[in-house]
């Protein structure tokens, strides 16, 4: 993914679906939340809470609502886009121009807000078992240093390194996931440590 400076550059230069996202902008700062860009990515806040962001990719573009499955969805517009992993974050993928509705938009960004102003917060379940996956067991089983490093490493950490490399299909994408991460194994670190300082 290509790493921006701004949210300017991010809609000035977004490869997808550059006229809709941009109407996307408007609506969601007509509400009176904060732009910012966190994760490479348009993202907006209310009390210094993430409420939604915007993103553009080559089959669809939209909104994610960070605690969306706390919001009614009467509309059914909302979709889990990581079933089994995300928790709390829904999306709401338009794929037509056509498909932005401002007053429905302003309404659900309005009730997402009003969350994040009142402090809502899905826990993260973090006693859902840890699957290491062959490639990985492999390589520690080869490997007695990557072992002993990955087993001091936080069980919220071991659980984000092992989906990572489980949720690629193919063998060869498993085993590029596991030569990349193997180095943050090492250091005891996320790659996505440098989206959170």
């Amino acid at each position: 993914m290509k790493k921006y400076a701004s949210c300017d550059e991010y809609f000035a230069t977004a490869a997808h679906w550059r006229n809709e996202i941009a109407v996307l902008r408007q609506i969601v700062l007509s509400t009176g939340l904060t732009e910012c860009l966190k994760w490479s990515l348009p993202c907006y806040t209310a009390s210094s809470k993430n409420v939604v962001g915007i993103g553009a990719f080559k089959s669809y573009f939209g909104l994610w609502f960070f605690e969306g499955s706390s919001l009614e969805d009467s509309r059914g517009v909302l979709t889990n886009a990581q079933q089994g992993k995300t928790k709390a974050m829904r999306q709401w993928r338009m794929t037509s121009g056509d498909e932005i509705k401002p007053r429905i938009i302003k309404s659900y960004i309005k009730d997402a807000a009003e969350l994040a102003k009142a402090g809502v917060i899905t826990k993260p379940d973090r006693n859902r078992p840890i699957n290491v996956p062959d490639e990985l067991q492999t390589a520690l089983a080869q490997d007695s240093r990557l072992s002993q490093a990955f087993e001091e490493l936080k069980p919220g950490l071991k659980r984000e390194m092992c989906d990572h490399i489980s949720q690629a299909k193919r063998p060869e994408t498993r085993l590029r996931r596991l030569a990349k991460l193997t180095p943050y194994i090492l250091e005891g670190i996320s790659p996505h440590d440098r989206y959170r300082k």
